[in-house]
């Protein structure tokens, strides 16, 4: 089996000014990098179909999602109080980034893809229940859980490292035990959440496990939390399919954060999945693409997260000891 990549002409036409961090740009420069490598060959190819927008309604408020619907259809260009900036495509790119996340997983499930990488944009992991945040309108990643909590999946894990804290997925699953959301983040950043005491509510106390880092925080640091807290829980938690918002930044060259994460870092980071992953999941796991706006930094660290996806870069034992 192949590794999915998942993309959608869609995407490019969510347009967010020429000023704007999250731009079209973004996944242009990671297909390119994609192809010089000779990797784009060797994956199964994808295009993101437009979900249905009750879709959208397994975790968002019915009358949100309708009034994003409208706000966009009568001109809007920015939906919160100035970040989440969107154009005349942005409804459909928002549905198609959905309808790829769901696409992927379904592959997945059915084992016609091993796992799969979705150039998701724009994308998600801090749109609230009710409330379009941080470059996000809707949380393409929490859908995907819901999904498969609905088709039967007993426990999903989601992983996120980007460097600013998912509110709106841990806040979507924070009372739900079945769902485990993991994030490693600088702190503090925006959005100001993810504290270490947030560990979740009610009967979901104990599946929100986050690992907040100060600025300046490198490969030791992020790593360690990584291997000696993330990993652990996710053990025993005992994911049947892993989730991955895929942040790319936290690295040192990323204009949006103080932490000083390698390129290696990311390896280690998707290595480490991809173990959880078989070990819990019979290697089920799908990566949607959220931050990073460097561009070359995001290219190559996405190009190096996809490697580890395919399992075709061999890495020496040593790089995964400290």
């Amino acid at each position: 089996m192949k590794t999915g990549f998942v993309t959608s002409p869609l995407f490019a036409r969510h347009d967010t000014g020429p000023a704007h961090p999250e731009r079209a740009e973004r996944v242009a420069a990671i297909e390119r990098e994609l192809e010089r490598s000779g990797l784009l060959a060797e994956l199964d190819g994808a295009t993101a179909p437009e979900a249905a927008p009750d879709t959208a309604k397994l975790v968002h408020a019915a009358d949100y999602v309708d009034a994003v619907q409208r706000a966009i259809a009568r001109g809007a260009r920015v939906l919160d109080e100035g970040d989440t900036r969107v154009s005349a495509d942005s409804w459909r790119a928002g549905l198609a980034a959905t309808g790829g996340a769901l696409l992927a997983v379904e592959h997945v499930l059915l084992g016609e893809w091993k796992n799969a990488f979705v150039a998701t944009r724009p994308p998600g992991h801090h749109a609230e229940h009710a409330e379009a945040m941080g470059f996000c309108f809707f949380n393409h990643v929490a859908i995907a859980a819901a999904h498969l909590r609905a088709k039967g999946v007993a426990r999903v894990a989601i992983v996120d490292f980007d460097v600013h804290h998912g509110n709106g997925t841990q806040h979507l699953f924070e009372r739900d035990p079945a769902v485990f959301y993991a994030s490693l983040h600088q702190w503090p950043l925006y959005p100001g959440s993810g504290l270490a005491h947030e560990r979740g509510l009610g009967d979901g106390e104990g599946a929100t496990l986050n690992c907040p880092l100060p600025p300046r925080a490198g490969d030791v640091e992020w790593l360690a939390a990584f291997d000696d807290e993330v990993l652990p829980a996710l053990d025993r938690f005992r994911p049947q399919f892993v989730l991955v918002s895929a942040g790319f930044d936290a690295h040192a060259d990323d204009p949006l954060s103080q932490t000083e994460l390698s390129d290696g870092a990311y390896r280690h980071l998707t290595h480490g999945l991809v173990d959880l992953a078989r070990r819990h999941a019979k290697g089920r796991l799908v990566s949607l693409l959220e931050g990073g706006y460097d561009l070359g930094a995001l290219a190559r660290c996405a190009r190096i997260h996809v490697e580890e996806l395919t399992g075709g870069n061999t890495v020496p034992e040593q790089f995964f000891t400290r």
